[in-house]
């Protein structure tokens, strides 16, 4: 056997942004791995288990590892990048390597976008493994935020992370490899704005929409995150798998990792195939637009002088649909139904349209919900359908109102929201609370 070489670092394009990753094996299945708050896609090799832990997944895979966005070797950005635009990154790394479909692997504080990226492409995903994840930052810490963020950065780059993150490695040496790990990923200035955009994230709502078989693996004894945060994914992710391990230590390649590599080698080998049934139910977000007061301006118009305001209306809409990378639906008459696949792009589109639409003298008013739809042919259905509608009926002119689920996937993607309190939505239980955004 020719002997090993570690993987060459190439760069995918998303959008302006170059991805760093690295490939190993050769398939037949492609496993793509979701790092958490630290990575390096070369210098992780240095860590005592880790290219191992690869090698062995890689004897039944392809096996694509990367950094992202404003860690490690990818490209630094201003600001957090939103879950949607580490969803995108991912996208890309997937296309560059040409893989249309594989396991997603969410490690730590990558497990969040996973959930998410499973829910929106589940055509892409065929399995869904989380190691040490967590659904909601603020569901598994305590005391102020501020102040743990700026003990995070104050000791950055001495490997106090460590004491969490591999509590069974003590030596100094591997203290000292730890510490290099930490500057190199990321700056401190950088790790402050991902330390307080991670403890913004909240996929809970979410989790339902989860269709892909799912394999949720935590050790007992985690020192990073308690295993009742593994619990808690398992038992909201629809038929999902729970397996814990012993062990204090966070790192997935870290300990006795035998048992684990073999049940994550089961469970991929074992589901290749996914029913296509499951692909008729995906999270998205949905829009709903219209015309405010639009049977009296028809009136005060004329039918002439109307029709042409909708054909106006109606190109304008697939415009914006386009630039925002929505999918009309269906017209409503006097709006729009369409669908994304990111909240952000869907909120932003929406308030765009808006300001469009003025200048022709047409108000709209839009509402936007994230959650499950069902597909049916060219339409959709489903409660999430319902939910846009309803919060549509509650927007005022010009406004764009939203759920708390979308405000909650959006954070970091520099979008303001208004308070506009909790309703009562029509033929949906429970209380709402909704925001109007703006930017």
């Amino acid at each position: 056997m020719a002997d090993f070489e570690l993987p060459v670092t190439r760069y995918a394009t998303s959008g302006d942004v170059n991805i760093a990753y690295q490939t190993m094996g050769t398939g037949p299945v492609d496993i793509i791995m979701v790092p958490g708050f630290i990575s390096h896609v070369e210098f992780m090799h240095e860590l005592a288990g880790y290219t191992a832990f690869l090698r062995r997944l890689s004897t039944f895979a392809r096996v694509v590892t990367f950094d992202k966005r404003g860690q490690g070797l990818s490209d630094r950005i201003s600001g957090a990048p939103s879950l949607e635009q580490r969803m995108d990154d991912v996208c890309a790394v997937m296309d560059d390597i040409g893989s249309q479909r594989a396991v997603i692997v969410g490690f730590s504080e990558g497990g969040a976008m996973s959930v998410l990226f499973a829910a929106t492409y589940p055509e892409r995903v065929s399995q869904l493994v989380l190691f040490g994840s967590f659904a909601a930052m603020s569901a598994i810490r305590t005391g102020n935020l501020e102040e743990r963020v700026a003990q995070i950065v104050k000791s950055w780059g001495t490997a106090e992370t460590m004491k969490t993150v591999i509590p069974s490695q003590t030596s100094q040496d591997a203290i000292n490899q730890f510490a290099k790990l930490e500057r190199l990923s990321a700056s401190p200035g950088a790790v402050r704005t991902l330390a307080l955009l991670n403890a913004e994230i909240d996929v809970r709502s979410i989790l339902p929409a989860v269709q892909v078989p799912t394999l949720v693996l935590h050790r007992n004894k985690d020192a990073r995150i308690p295993i009742e945060a593994g619990h808690d994914l398992a038992a909201k992710i629809p038929n999902s798998r729970f397996i814990e391990y012993p062990g204090r230590d966070h790192a997935f390649w870290s300990g006795d990792t035998g048992p684990m590599l073999g049940d994550i080698e089961e469970f991929v080998t074992g589901h290749r195939d996914s029913s296509s049934g499951e692909l008729e139910r995906v999270l998205a977000t949905v829009l709903f637009t219209d015309i405010v007061d639009s049977t009296r301006c028809a009136a005060a118009m004329g039918d002439q002088a109307w029709r042409r305001s909708l054909d106006n209306h109606d190109q304008l809409a697939m415009q914006m649909l386009d630039k925002h990378r929505g999918n009309l639906v269906k017209n409503t008459g006097d709006g729009i139904l369409a669908t994304f696949d990111g909240p952000g792009r869907a909120v932003r589109c929406a308030l765009a349209f808006g300001t469009a639409a003025q200048q022709f003298g047409l108000p709209l008013r839009a509402g936007l919900h994230t959650g499950e739809i069902e597909i049916r042919g060219k339409d959709i259905g489903g409660i999430a359908v319902h939910a846009a509608a309803r919060v549509m009926a509650q927007s005022q002119p010009t406004e764009v109102l939203v759920s708390r689920v979308v405000t909650d996937l959006v954070a970091g993607a520099g979008l303001k929201f208004s308070e506009r309190g909790s309703h009562e939505l029509k033929g949906l239980p429970g209380r709402w609370d909704l925001f109007a955004a703006s930017v």
